[in-house]
């Protein structure tokens, strides 16, 4: 991560003097759009965007009444709770090792993913990824000092790695996994119309397309969420992909499911650009916290993880896709200036976007540079992922980088 200065912990110290929602029950994106500007090699850009969102923030909600070990099931889902949740989870996380608080609530909050519209999870997501970076850093640093004769080497332990005990951190990142997990807590929301048992053969990328699709998309999440028990095969449909039981082949399952949910935005994306990047960025935020939590529990994220993306999918999808980009022959165009308008009234220079076809000739950090340029929070975090994605392909799968340019093309710019 590209963050020498310390400047992403400013950030989280500015944020959380904020609530995690605004207008009722809208997210906070903040958190979340820095992190990955910061590690994205953005950082320059960063406290101009949060001068740009800062008439989204709002204050915290007042506190109600404590959560404890006696009431914690009763506050569930109670977004009443909201600020309550964050303390208990502060205090969680200042007497125990972070990953062992994790460990313990991840299964419990598992079964209300679609907490939040999904966003809660995506927040922790962001916050293991700083946390784990922090731990990386600090087993590089041992090296680095290892005494002459030692064996230096094994202080490092590639990601994905199975948990190990490992001082708290403290600080504004320990704080974020805090507010992300009250978050996930207080708006914690179960499918709608119970479990899924996810027990097929289906590879994520024959599932996707193979779900049926609400008819009626009118109204918010909540209408068409209470609607998805009425769509005929909705239930075995959620339960076709396959879900192996060993880690290694569950972790890479999960991948897949990521990719796949990249790609699908490219032909799939206009019909909501906002709610499907949640299809890809979803299974990502769960696979980036893996290394984090026990082995025992990456097949069954994977389990908990597919029903949400397979909802999303059905009740925002299009009656129709639209062609794939293409990407053989094409030349890059040439990138002109625009002008990108902040809320100060300030300005920003902004390439124009390439057309998807043009990823092909652009690394990751170009696509995501103009992703950031762009500025729309969505945007942002589903570059996030397509980079994540082009990174663990041998090829560099200009199909993710060409869905993340195809987000900037159908979500508007800030003004």
């Amino acid at each position: 991560m590209d963050d020498t200065s310390g400047i992403l912990d400013e950030a989280l110290e500015r944020l959380h003097s904020s609530g995690p929602e605004r207008e009722g029950w809208l997210s906070n994106h903040a958190p979340m759009a820095v992190e990955a500007l910061v590690r994205r090699g953005q950082s320059a850009t960063m406290h101009r965007w949060l001068d740009y969102y800062d008439s989204k923030l709002e204050d915290r909600p007042r506190r109600v009444s404590p959560v404890t070990e006696a009431t914690w099931q009763q506050a569930l889902g109670d977004p009443r709770h909201l600020t309550d949740w964050a303390d208990y989870f502060t205090h969680q996380l200042a007497e125990r090792p972070w990953r062992e608080v994790l460990a313990v609530w991840w299964p419990r909050l598992l079964p209300g993913i679609l907490a939040s519209a999904t966003h809660s999870v995506i927040r922790v997501g962001h916050a293991v990824r700083t946390l784990l970076d922090a731990e990386r850093a600090a087993q590089a640093a041992q090296v680095t000092h290892a005494a002459p004769g030692t064996d230096a080497g094994s202080a490092v332990t590639p990601v994905p790695t199975a948990p190990h005990a490992s001082s708290a951190p403290k600080g504004p990142r320990l704080a974020e996994l805090a507010e992300a997990l009250g978050y996930w807590a207080a708006r914690h929301q179960p499918l709608p119309g119970g479990p899924v048992d996810v027990s097929g053969a289906a590879t994520p990328a024959a599932a996707l397309p193979a779900l049926p699709r609400l008819a009626d998309q009118s109204g918010g999440i909540r209408d068409r969420l209470a609607r998805v028990p009425t769509v005929p095969g909705w239930h075995r449909a959620m339960g076709a992909p396959h879900v192996p039981d060993d880690p290694e082949r569950a972790y890479a399952q999960l991948g897949r499911l990521v990719r796949a949910g990249t790609h699908r935005y490219a032909t799939h994306g206009h019909g909501d650009p906002i709610m499907l990047v949640h299809a890809a960025t979803v299974p990502n935020a769960v696979l980036r916290t893996l290394p984090a939590l026990p082995r025992a529990l990456w097949a069954p994220s994977l389990r908990a993880v597919w029903p949400p993306v397979a909802v999303l999918m059905m009740i925002y999808g299009p009656a129709a896709s639209r062609p794939a980009p293409h990407f053989a022959g094409d030349r890059p165009a040439e990138h002109h200036p625009a002008q990108h308008h902040l809320a100060d009234g300030q300005t920003a220079e902004r390439r124009s976007a390439p057309t998807v076809r043009q990823a092909v000739s652009m690394t990751p950090d170009e696509v995501f540079a103009l992703a950031a340029a762009h500025g729309d929070e969505h945007v942002i975090k589903f570059a996030d992922t397509a980079v994540d994605v082009a990174a663990t392909a041998p090829d560099g799968d200009a199909r993710a980088l060409a869905a993340a340019m195809h987000a900037q093309a159908l979500i508007g710019a800030p003004r």
